[in-house]
């Protein structure tokens, strides 16, 4: 795999944190938005942006708590967070109307700004992006609401003493973000680390990102006012799943039937992260729908 060529570091900000965005150039181009999963960072789709960058304006940012951009105080990261965030990006840089390529959380995220502003998107794709199954949603709807917000207190006590894993070099954090995903090459996962990780003041290494955002929030959008905006997303989407992955097949689980234009592909022999584990095919996924 040859060398990547990096694009340039810009920030903006959003609810008074300084976040981070990278930009691949060619402004004159339209717009499309790259949108990252938790715990992961903006280049992480840099293979992707290569493929795109002659043909769009690619933005690739990383969310509040993620890659390069600020924490917050305190420990409570919301979908609806993020996606001010993004609408911040997009109304600041005068994106709209855009495409928008999303991963997981980051699926979400697009998933819900597009159906809150249906008009700002000219197409969309989300990797694993519709989040727990029907069957996880109806498990958690049967936890009573004291027993969950004991849960919610316990998971963030558990988590302000977490202290960051510190790895002596880059090689064994590399070996990690293999472990995590046995698909990616070794090229792969190093690039992914390097860009993942700060090196502390005594020379080890730690992920960037901040443990907090592995909570659940305690409250967020109730399930069917979620699924209601989804029902507003009118532009073309693509939803996109590994079949080696835990996350249920949208169209046979019924959540794809929500969207008004959309489309499902299957990719065999690939994870959650199915534009890495499957780069080639996804690109051609990606250049059809697009």
């Amino acid at each position: 795999m040859s060398a990547l060529t990096g694009p340039t570091s810009h920030t903006y900000f959003s609810q008074r944190l300084r976040l981070h965005y990278v930009d691949w150039g060619n402004p004159e181009a339209p717009p499309l938005l790259l949108v990252h999963g938790g715990r992961d960072h903006c280049r992480n789709w840099d293979w992707v942006a290569r493929s795109l960058c002659k043909d769009y304006h690619v933005i690739a940012p990383d969310l509040r708590g993620h890659g390069d951009s600020q924490w917050i105080s305190g420990g409570t990261y919301t979908t609806m967070d993020y996606v001010y965030d993004i609408a911040q990006l997009i109304h600041q840089l005068k994106l709209a109307p855009l495409r928008i390529v999303s991963h997981s959380m980051g699926g979400g995220i697009s998933l819900r700004y597009s159906g809150i502003y249906p008009d700002k998107v000219v197409k969309l794709v989300a990797i694993e992006g519709m989040g727990p199954s029907p069957e996880m949603i109806a498990k958690r709807e049967k936890t009573e609401i004291d027993s969950g917000m004991r849960g919610w207190v316990k998971q963030m006590r558990k988590l302000s003493g977490w202290q960051p894993r510190r790895y002596p070099n880059i090689e064994e954090a590399a070996n990690r973000m293999k472990e995590a995903n046995p698909h990616l090459s070794e090229a792969q996962a190093l690039h992914l680390t390097i860009h993942g990780i700060n090196q502390n003041e005594d020379g080890t290494f730690s992920w960037k990102f901040d443990n907090y955002v592995r909570a659940f929030p305690a409250t967020g959008m109730p399930m069917q006012d979620s699924l209601d905006l989804n029902s507003k997303i009118n532009c073309p989407t693509m939803l996109v799943r590994g079949t080696e992955s835990w996350a249920s097949d949208p169209e046979k689980d019924g959540r794809a039937a929500l969207i008004q234009n959309v489309r499902v592909e299957n990719v065999n022999n690939a994870g959650h992260w199915v534009h890495h584990d499957q780069l080639d095919i996804f690109l051609g996924l990606l250049n059809d729908f697009l």
